[in-house]
């Protein structure tokens, strides 16, 4: 697989994770137990803000690796 085409899924990858990272997030955002304190919900939103990095960086990386050489 060409560089071109990995980046081209990979973004679609990258996509998805978003949309579905954010919609999960507003879901569990949205419950009592988080809803009812202010430091669970400081500590929520800082946690969900820069988690999705975690999943995202294999992604990435499998997107920058060079073509192979035949």
């Amino acid at each position: 697989m060409t560089i071109r085409t990995r980046k081209f899924f990979g973004t679609i990858a990258l996509l998805v994770l978003v949309v579905v990272w954010s919609l999960l997030g507003m879901t569990i955002a949205q419950t009592p137990w988080l809803a009812n304190s202010g430091l669970r919900q400081a500590i929520f939103y800082v946690v969900a803000g820069l988690g999705w990095v975690l999943p995202a960086m294999p992604i990435v990386s499998w997107m920058s690796r060079p073509d192979r050489v035949a």
